[in-house]
């Protein structure tokens, strides 16, 4: 009988939300269920300059490197622009050649 009244406490669940099973995504969330069905396909990007089969990048071509500089003044990175590795090398070379004789600028506004 002394057994039986040492331990009258039992062990309590924790129900404070803190639960072992991950909660469900939103339907908007990455991964969460789509309700048409279809899954969304990203089409490969390419490079410019090679299917263009432009050889060199010109720092005087404006029009062309202002379309890999973000609003902010930024080089756009490779894996957003979907330039090879060589060309985003000439590339980076070119702007920051224009940038420094005033042809396109460091920062913007």
């Amino acid at each position: 009988m002394a057994d039986e009244t040492t331990n009258t406490a039992a062990p309590v669940a924790a129900t404070d939300g803190a639960s072992s099973a991950p909660a469900a995504r939103p339907e908007g969330a990455p991964g969460g269920a789509r309700e048409g069905g279809r899954k969304f396909f990203r089409r490969k990007k390419v490079c410019k300059f090679c299917v263009e089969k432009i050889d060199s990048v010109n720092y005087k071509d404006v029009r062309l490197l202002g379309q890999f500089v973000a609003d902010s003044g930024k080089i756009v990175p490779r894996r957003l622009s979907g330039v090879c590795t060589p060309h985003q090398r000439r590339l980076a070379d070119a702007i920051k050649q224009a940038r420094n004789i005033a042809l396109l600028p460091f920062a913007s506004r």
